[in-house]
């Protein structure tokens, strides 16, 4: 066992006005599964870079292990897998790699094969198990989840839960709960460690806000009651104070002392006012809340928006799925369960008026306006104005939605550049965009890519509330499980 020890950590982007980190200092064991949660911006991957050497810095940062960073990054060519994780893990012998394949349910023959015509999800897999066999090496993973399905995903997880000391960037809820038992929140003007996985810190997070809430509301009633009986006692001191200046014969020395009474109460109420706005400034600082998102789908004349029946989908002369058959009515949200490449994707396409081939029927209601969530942000480029423009939306909506998300001000401002967003911003703009078309049927493919967890659950409130008829991919099993109301396996 060691620690990694962070003290009075102070960092900002250069040219940035806003820390990322000021004077924070917490001690992590490496020993620990250890989970990072907190807002997209937060410094989750910024302080792994920290770590890492990657910034300058003011504080200390001490530890006796390396840090190796996942994602690994391969110069692909012609090399074998194993020639990549050769460089990897040296020492490493090829039963020792064949081993911790099979406990990531990979076949033993891929070592032998090209390295560049794996999957995404492959190559995960393929990576985590060299970089875990890297002698002295205390691993970094950030966002691994972004290419694995749902089976993947839980393989992975139990894979990572029979390790010891690693640190995991995840928006991932039940991805976190199978794997780490720490958590480090980054929260709004601190960062917290605590024990447990995610459910547990989420739980207690929860428990301490709506306890601080109520705290809050109490205070600010107190708060209210005193400032007007400062204010009343107050007023009656001066007056009973200026009765000693009247007309006629007066006991000013009764009426002087009765005033300095009043006039005490009325700066003991001052101070339990005070008292009380100092208890309350400690409350609620780490507080998060989802904004109320809107959408406002349309009603279609035909209740059934979509009949397929028998359908296969091809990529030139090879079939890639089916057949599939299932039929969508207004209301429902359909999730679509399946590995990666068995052809979702293609299907939601097919769905958008995309020229895929197929053949058996596909039919969608006539008239039908569709709302298409891509699941990559290729292509977003240039400002907001322009995208805007081109997705003929309004542009004041556009802008509420993006704020309700947690976008300030200076980040979607005219003149910025969309590519030069960060992953999970360019998702929130594509949603905010999705959200503002008034569509029939929403067709998100993995809508929650790069999201943190408070705008996932702000998603899934949405669509419990408004209820649009959809039909989506997305491998966050606890927020497909919540908001589908049937699910079509592949």
């Amino acid at each position: 066992m060691s620690l990694i020890n962070v003290q009075n950590l102070t960092f900002a982007y250069e040219g940035s006005f806003n820390y990322v980190f000021e004077n924070v200092g917490f001690q992590i064991d490496t020993d620990w599964k250890l989970g990072f949660v907190g807002r997209n911006g937060k410094g989750k991957t910024t302080f792994l870079k920290l770590l890492l050497g990657e910034y300058e810095y003011s504080g200390k940062i001490s530890a006796d292990v390396e840090f190796t960073y996942f994602p690994f990054s391969v110069k692909e060519g012609n090399q074998s897998v194993s020639e990549v994780l050769r460089e990897i893990c040296p020492y490493a012998e090829d039963w020792e790699i064949i081993r911790e394949f099979s406990y990531l349910q990979m076949r033993a023959d891929v070592l032998y094969e090209p390295f560049g015509i794996l999957s995404s999800g492959e190559k995960t897999k393929a990576l985590l198990a060299g970089l875990f066999l890297k002698d002295n090496s205390f691993l970094l993973i950030d966002e691994p989840t972004n290419h694995l399905d749902i089976n993947a995903r839980e393989c992975v997880a139990e894979y990572l839960e029979s390790k010891k000391g690693y640190i995991l960037v995840s928006h991932d809820r039940r991805f976190l709960d199978l794997c780490v038992d720490h958590i480090l929140s980054f929260n709004k003007t601190d960062i917290e460690v605590t024990g447990g996985n995610f459910s547990v810190w989420f739980d207690n997070f929860c428990k301490r806000q709506a306890f601080e809430t109520a705290q809050n509301r109490k205070l600010q009633k107190d708060i209210d009651r005193l400032s007007l009986s400062a204010s009343r006692t107050a007023d009656w001191a001066e007056k009973t104070e200026a009765s000693k200046f009247g007309c006629g014969p007066v006991d000013r020395g009764f009426i002087g002392h009765k005033a300095a009474k009043v006039m005490k109460r009325a700066k003991a109420a001052e101070n339990r006012q005070r008292r009380a706005a100092e208890q309350k400034s400690l409350l609620l600082r780490n507080a998060e809340t989802a904004e109320d998102l809107k959408i406002n789908p349309l009603r279609h004349h035909s209740q059934r928006l979509i009949d397929c029946c028998a359908a296969n989908i091809y990529y030139g002369q090879k079939k890639v799925c089916g057949p599939i058959s299932f039929q969508l009515e207004q209301g429902d949200r359909l999730a679509l369960y399946g590995s990666n490449g068995c052809g979702k994707s293609s299907l939601l396409k097919i769905l958008t008026g995309e020229q895929i081939a197929y053949d058996g029927r596909i039919t969608l209601a006539s008239g039908m306006k569709v709302s298409y969530l891509p699941q990559t942000s290729e292509g977003l480029r240039g400002n907001i104005s322009q995208y805007v423009k081109d997705k003929a939306i309004d542009i004041d909506t556009f802008r509420t939605v993006l704020s309700k998300m947690g976008f300030g001000r200076y980040d979607f401002a005219d003149g910025t550049d969309l590519s030069a967003l960060s992953q999970g911003q360019k998702k929130k703009i594509m949603i905010a965009a999705s959200l503002c078309e008034r569509a029939h049927l929403y067709v998100w493919d993995e809508p929650l890519n790069y999201l943190d967890i408070y705008s996932r659950i702000q998603v899934e409130n949405l669509i419990m509330q408004f209820k649009p008829t959809m039909i989506f991919v997305e491998h966050d099993r606890a927020f497909a499980e919540k908001v589908a109301t049937g699910a079509l396996n592949f």
